[in-house]
């Protein structure tokens, strides 16, 4: 994702492609200096009235929420240990969302008033030429460059108007032949918009007009507050109605939405703590991943402080898993609920035992981070990595059972087909490739996507679901703003659904796969009818949305935001 997302609002989440902001970070890195080095840049005004001194441990923790925030997690983690975020003295919980991208749009406001100013300190009449661009901005002598152009801009109009009083008839001659000359350049541009429109989802200057019949009403939505920091990730009990939710703010939460909970929806905070010096002490680290067990009775985490937790439904802490070497990315129970899976930036993935917390098996077979697993069975289990490669692993062996090769770029998540029988996996290279486990090259190479694949999605039909009559549907959400959905026999796009502005970072079917839910950067959650391919219901909430999730029953989606909001939306009549 190499442009600014979310420059009008917050920005986000798990592994996206590690090469977009790589001068970013090779640009900061050299303003740090030598290792864990905090310097200090200052600048006054010409009269010396007032100062203002910027550390680069500031100027670092900015582009590490940038980088975080944007999706750019590998990138974020990397960049934080190389710049010691951990021990800078940074109260990141009063640092607002989207800080960067507001600092340095007050920075642009500041570059185009200059230009706006004369050396006299006079204005000029009207505005400056055009809008400026961040690259513009940092060019030199742009504000010489710019006044200087609408001088000659203001001389041209001048010398036009007086040519227009010596001549006044030629100049209302002149004036009928531009008027028809005009319509047709608009014509024109609004053409050629068009056409740029048909190539490019994401060159939409404010948010797309949603259909009142669609949109979701305020009395339809329950807005969850308590985190204090973007919620990553969320997900419904299967059995009941308490959503638990993941955040940047080292907690996970448990809120009870069942119809006879006392007072509306109550909270359980479920703090991640590590030991030091004997006591528990905040980990500070963000809660990435969560999943519960099939009977719904507890729920496991995942987190950047490198442990996987097991809780109670009820909030108290039933066991911390403790091997990975480094924040984890993914995790996953099995279907028996005995074993708990997990994916670390240690690029192992290890089998732990539910019961008694010890990890059965560790599988050190990926060459970098592990970012995402899927279990094909109770002791079976794919995972896919930054080494563009996807393990087939099992219980027992110390070698893959299976690998997968042919993907260009990272890839970043992987996703078992209800009957176990077909691997789908995507990737930061733009394309969704479907394996089977008697071939070694994919079945499918899907390429539609113009931007990276950020998340896919079975539905839960066809052989082996509850709803064994309808066709299997695989859904794939991207960094183009785009959701496609395929039909997997005939390996074809069977709808694109384009009302989305930003980044789209989640999917997630209704129970009986009638409906996809879609969350976005554009802080919208969209309701899609999966068999026309319309759009249902849409949300807007207050925060760029991470993850959406259905309950079981099928009528009330969560959704997580960077805003520290989770939203639930009740699609009941």
């Amino acid at each position: 994702m190499t442009e600014l997302a979310g420059a009008s609002s917050s920005c986000c989440h798990r592994p996206a492609g590690t090469g977009a902001m790589q001068s970013v970070l090779h640009h900061f890195q050299r303003l740090r200096g030598r290792e864990g080095g905090s310097h200090f840049i200052s600048t006054s005004s010409p009269r010396g009235e007032a100062k203002m001194s910027i550390t680069s441990d500031e100027v670092n923790f900015l582009v590490y929420r940038y980088l975080q925030e944007s999706g750019f997690s590998h990138s974020a983690f990397t960049f934080g240990i190389e710049s010691h975020i951990s021990q800078s003295n940074i109260n990141g919980t009063l640092v607002p969302p989207a800080a960067l991208i507001s600092i340095l749009q007050k920075g642009l406001q500041y570059v185009e008033a200059e230009i706006s100013i004369n050396e006299d300190g006079t204005v000029f009449d009207g505005r400056p030429i055009e809008s400026l661009s961040l690259i513009d901005a940092v060019m030199p002598d742009v504000v010489q460059t710019r006044q200087q152009a609408f001088r000659e801009k203001l001389a041209q109009q001048q010398a036009a108007a007086a040519a227009a009083s010596a001549a006044a008839a030629a100049a209302a001659t002149t004036s009928a032949s531009v008027s028809q000359q005009h319509p047709s350049k608009n014509r024109e541009a609004t053409v050629n918009g068009e056409e740029n429109r048909a190539h490019s989802v994401n060159n939409h200057a404010k948010p797309m007009e949603i259909d009142g019949e669609v949109e979701i009403p305020s009395s339809k939505a329950t807005v969850l507050r308590g985190h204090e920091s973007e919620v990553f990730i969320c997900a419904w009990n299967p059995v009941s109605d308490l959503l638990a939710s993941g955040s940047g703010d080292s907690t996970a939460r448990i809120w009870n939405l069942n119809e006879n909970s006392n007072g509306g929806s109550t909270q359980l905070v479920l703090r991640h703590c590590i030991r030091e010096g004997g006591h528990d002490v905040p980990s500070n680290k963000d809660v990435t991943s969560l999943d519960w067990n099939t009977n719904g009775t507890l729920l496991a985490t995942g987190s950047y402080d490198g442990f996987a937790r097991i809780w109670t439904e009820d909030g108290n802490l039933a066991s911390t898993l403790g091997q990975h070497k480094g924040p984890i990315f993914a995790l996953k129970w099995n279907r028996k609920g005995n074993y708990i899976l997990s994916a670390g930036v240690d690029k192992t993935t290890i089998i732990w035992d539910a019961h008694t917390g010890e990890a059965k098996q560790q599988f050190p077979f990926h060459s970098a981070p592990a970012l995402d697993v899927d279990w094909q069975n109770n002791t079976t289990f794919a995972s896919c990595s930054t080494d563009m490669c996807i393990h087939v692993c099992r219980l027992g062996c110390d070698r893959p059972v299976k690998t997968f090769q042919g993907h260009t770029n990272e890839v970043n998540a992987i996703k078992w087909d209800p009957s176990g029988m077909l691997l789908a996996s995507c990737s930061d290279d733009m394309t969704l490739k479907i394996w089977s486990m008697k071939q070694e090259v994919c079945i499918h190479d899907l390429q539609a996507h113009n931007k990276e694949i950020y998340t896919i999605k079975w539905s839960p039909t066809g052989p082996a679901t509850s709803n064994p009559n309808s066709n299997i549907m695989l859904a794939s959400a991207s960094f183009d703003s785009t959701v496609r959905l395929w039909d997997i026999e005939r390996g074809v796009c069977i709808h694109t659904l384009t009302k989305h502005q930003e980044p789209v970072y989640s999917v997630a079917f209704s129970p009986d796969g009638k409906y996809l839910a879609s969350g976005s950067f554009d802080k919208c959650v969209h309701i899609w009818n999966t068999q026309s391919g319309n759009l249902v219901h849409s949300y807007r909430g207050t925060g760029g949305i991470f993850e959406v999730c259905w309950n079981a029953r099928g009528d009330k989606v969560g959704a997580s935001a960077s805003d520290g909001s989770v939203c639930v939306l009740d699609l009941r009549k």
